[in-house]
């Protein structure tokens, strides 16, 4: 798998009167599409060092390095093409965190978290490259090399963070697909401003990415590139993996801009979800809002005038998973095994501790685990004075009204159960609002007796796996809600729980407690010998090796509309015109105006692409696990128009 992403030179696009830097001409292409015309062109890189790269882009040589008469102004060298990469990775974040050293320097640190952890390597085989936001308003940041990998920063401002991140994905994407535990908010301006940033994402993956290379995009926040990559690349390999649940589609009929999203996703060629519900999901929503028609896991896409478009987009499941192995071995670490005792010490040295890991987020059932737990205290079905509750809420989102809310809800229930139970020298409920290192919560998970995950919705919820790989000594008990992932990959080894049933899940948590060792051992021996056969390297080679696996695209030198973008010949310049003409005025997706005359300017600048590369993809990696009917699910079309809300939010009724 890993062969076909070995590093190799770029081929420069060719265009009419020679060999042009293909960024300029995708972004005047753009431009003349209404596509990102406010915005910057994508930083190009030079093997240069950066002073040197700096003045060419300012358009000023380095004197000592290329004296001019004083007389005459400096001759601008030609501008060197920028480095492109077979592999590029697309994401809300990049894989590092920056700080401000004292000095006031940028500094950075590799990121935690288990995608990172799963691409790393292949991108340092692959020649990859990461394109995604620093995480920091207004940081502008040329390209660079961390861990082994290209970064390629994206920039958003302070107003930019507020409408696309904590708007749009956070408090519209993510409570809708979380089975709306939250009400969603639905603002036209949000919208515009998803669009955009995901339109400035799709532009920085298609200059950089080479010839024939794979687009990998990942998550909910970046739902529209796909399509937007197609459109500017034809060329190239798109996947796209969903990290949280597709909801159902009677829920997702309520988001204004349903199609759009959905078109967007079938950009790529591949998509991938953690659950085969989501994924059974998505094939619904696409037979429901497109013409295009599904055969198990396979979409058959269509052209907008109903033809077949001669290409077809995979939806399945690919569950992911943890770095197993490194979890593993920390927890068998003299210093975390060390640092686990003095935990249990620092509790008091209590009968049973009760741990629970989550982003203070309402999706994760913390209330509702919190109050169980304070109901056992209150019937006395615990004995209070030896047994306590751990709960790790490490911020998230705070600036979204939702999760100050909530902050204050669960504070709020903490203090009274402590307030009620608590004795001098010992609480029953320990409270931290923030988060910490890997090693840390290694020790905490060895510390626990009970691991209580009882998200409300969860895409899969890593948390579990990491309690299962770090439990060496074949001990501790997992309470797993149904609603998440893990629960359809681990089988009967943990104890499953509807939080919102609140008996069932004190229950639950008795049990737990009160579990011998020798259950604890057989259940947790089946839980280990999964979590580590299918960790996070199975996860990404089994991805990329399904997406390696789908037909390879046509290539062609001006995109097809929406819907076209594959099995179509290369066309002539006057062609190109004609169609770039015919997208005059608002696209599909909104997108503003464009001039007949700036499209046909661009399109003189084009030639016909190279031939096709002879197709030698393999037939689909795997077995198709769903059985649709290939029938509409529903009567309701995409009408080709945004059906705006003027109301700032809306109640929804699951």
């Amino acid at each position: 798998m890993r062969s076909r992403y070995r590093a190799r030179l770029a081929q420069p696009v060719r265009l009419a009167g020679g060999r042009v830097e293909p960024v300029a001409a995708l972004t005047r292409l753009g431009k003349a599409l209404g596509l990102g015309s406010d915005e910057r062109e994508p930083a190009e890189e030079s093997s240069a060092p950066l002073e040197a790269a700096s003045a060419e882009r300012s358009g000023h040589d380095d004197e000592s390095a290329h004296p001019a008469p004083a007389s005459e102004p400096p001759v601008e060298e030609p501008a060197e093409e920028p480095t492109r990469y077979n592999f590029v990775v697309v994401a809300n974040r990049l894989p590092v965190d920056f700080t401000v050293k004292a000095d006031g320097t940028m500094d950075w640190k590799r990121a935690p978290g288990g995608l990172v952890t799963a691409l790393q390597p292949v991108m340092q085989d692959a020649d990859g490259a990461w394109v995604g936001w620093s995480g920091a308003a207004d940081l502008e940041q040329e390209p660079f090399d961390a861990a082994g990998m290209r970064l390629i920063p994206v920039t958003l401002s302070a107003h930019e963070i507020a409408e696309y991140y904590e708007g749009f994905s956070n408090d519209t994407l993510w409570p809708l697909y979380h089975d709306v535990v939250a009400v969603p908010a639905y603002h036209r301006e949000w919208w515009t401003a998803y669009r955009k940033i995901n339109q400035r994402f799709a532009e920085a993956a298609a200059a950089v990415v080479e010839q024939g290379g794979t687009v990998w995009v990942q998550d909910y926040q970046l739902q529209l590139v796909p399509k937007m990559v197609r459109e500017l690349r034809p060329d190239v390999r798109i996947g796209f993996f969903d990290h949280i649940p597709f909801p159902p589609v009677e829920l997702f009929s309520q988001l204004p801009w349903r199609r759009h999203i959905v078109e967007g996703l079938l950009g790529a060629d591949l998509l991938g979800f953690q659950r085969q519900g989501d994924a059974a999901n998505f094939l619904r929503a696409v037979r429901k809002l497109t013409k295009n028609t599904t055969r198990g896991s396979l979409i058959s896409m269509k052209n907008s005038d109903g033809t077949p478009a001669r290409r077809t987009v995979r939806a399945e499941s690919f569950p992911i998973s943890i770095d197993s192995a490194r979890f593993n071995a920390m927890a068998k670490s003299r210093k975390v095994q060390a640092r686990a005792k003095e935990i249990r010490k620092e509790l008091g040295n209590p009968t049973v501790i009760m741990l629970g890991v989550d982003r203070l987020d309402y999706t994760k059932g913390i209330i509702h685990r919190t109050k169980a737990f304070g109901e056992l205290c209150r019937e006395h079905r615990i004995d209070v004075s030896r047994t306590c509750l751990v709960q790790i809420a490490s911020p998230s989102r705070e600036n979204v009204a939702a999760y100050q809310e909530l902050r204050d809800e669960v504070e709020l229930l903490c203090g009274r159960i402590n307030g009620e139970f608590g004795e001098f020298g010992h609480q029953p409920i320990h409270y931290r609002h923030h988060g910490y290192p890997a090693e840390e919560m290694a020790a905490l998970y060895l510390a626990a007796d009970v691991m209580l995950v009882t998200s409300l919705r969860d895409g899969m919820n890593l948390v579990a796996k990491e309690y299962v790989a770090a439990r060496s000594d074949e001990r501790g008990v997992l309470v797993l809600s149904e609603f998440t992932g893990a629960a359809d990959e681990l089988g009967w080894g943990p104890l499953l729980v509807n939080p919102h049933d609140i008996d069932g899940l004190k229950d639950s948590m008795v049990s737990a407690a009160r579990m011998s060792e020798r259950e604890q051992r057989r259940r947790m021996r089946r839980l280990r010998s999964k979590v580590g056969t299918d960790d996070v390297a199975k996860w990404s080679a089994t991805f990329l090796d399904a997406l390696d696996a789908r037909p390879a695209p046509r290539r062609r030198a001006i995109p097809a509309e929406a819907g076209e973008g594959a099995g179509r010949e290369p066309v002539s310049k006057e062609g190109a015109a004609k169609d770039a003409a015919a997208k005059d005025g608002t696209t599909k997706d909104g997108v503003a105006e464009s001039s007949k005359d700036a499209v046909k300017e661009v399109a003189k600048d084009v030639t016909k692409d190279a031939a096709p590369p002879a197709n030698t993809a393999s037939k689909d990696a795997g077995k198709n696990k769903y059985t649709g009917t290939g029938k509409d699910a529903g009567s309701g079309k995409g009408s080709g128009k945004d059906k705006d809300s003027d109301r700032s939010s809306q109640k929804a009724t699951p």
